[in-house]
């Protein structure tokens, strides 16, 4: 997802999420085609994390709520979550592009929630169902009460500021329910400040950020947070020209 051709930049906040969510919104179609036939790690992980959720004896039908943060339109965890077949999932899917909202809402259905009206949502039990809450992540808020069984944050977190990732893994920790709510988030395995680049994915408006604490520092700061380690791997991923690696992380609540 992180390619090589721009160094590392300042570049305020407030200007930074302005220009991805006006990236992401002009891109989302390229982007889209793109992630649809490259998901194949996305998979191989939420199928590592819903073996843990379930385990051996998973009674069918029980429902369970997740949080998505950096949704996109859904491809492929809302997707494949809304469709999996032993099991219901309520899930609160986030993404900073209104485009990318609207895409997800036309593709899967359910409807869009405002930040303050989380609190009232997913709570009966029932069929799949999706609530799309366009914003920054950083903004959500949860009330003490209002747990996930589930977190998911895939090639997200790192559009994120280093200092704010580490805010939001310990805000993460806090939303799981305690002892069995799981998270799934990666990170850039290459240390950076920051880093931009132009013409992502070949788009001339494909303006992108990223930042990342390096792989051994990461796992540092999130084991100094409220949950336990379960899987800790680097992965390579080589698509399309676009050379990185990742830590990809499966954690527990404790």
């Amino acid at each position: 997802m992180v390619d090589n051709n721009n160094s590392n930049v300042t570049v305020t906040t407030a200007d930074m999420k302005a220009r991805l969510k006006e990236s992401y919104d002009t891109i989302a179609p390229t982007y889209n085609t793109w992630t649809t036939s490259h998901s194949s790690l996305r998979i191989k992980y939420l199928d590592k994390l819903l073996q843990l959720l379930l385990g051996d004896d998973f009674s069918p039908g029980r429902t369970f709520r997740v949080l998505e943060l950096g949704c996109g339109a859904g491809i492929p965890v809302t997707e494949s979550l809304l469709h999996y077949p032993t099991a219901h999932f309520h899930i609160t899917a986030n993404d900073l592009s209104s485009t990318q909202i609207a895409l997800g809402k036309e593709r899967l259905g359910g409807r869009d929630v405002t930040i303050t009206e989380l609190a009232s949502e997913c709570r009966d039990e029932g069929g799949s169902k999706v609530n799309w809450v366009q914003g920054d992540m950083m903004a959500l808020s949860f009330s003490e009460g209002e747990k996930f069984d589930l977190v998911i944050g895939l090639y997200s977190l790192i559009h994120l500021p280093r200092d704010e990732q580490e805010v939001m893994v310990d805000r993460i920790a806090g939303w799981l329910r305690p002892d069995t709510g799981l998270m799934l988030v990666n990170f850039s395995e290459e240390e950076m400040p920051s880093h931009v680049s132009e013409g992502w994915l070949g788009e001339e408006k494909g303006w992108m950020y990223w930042s990342g604490w390096g792989a051994e520092k990461m796992e540092e700061k999130i084991g100094n947070k409220k949950l336990e380690v379960l899987v800790s791997e680097v992965n390579n991923e080589l698509d399309d020209g676009i050379d990185a690696s990742f830590l990809w992380v499966i954690a527990r609540a404790t």
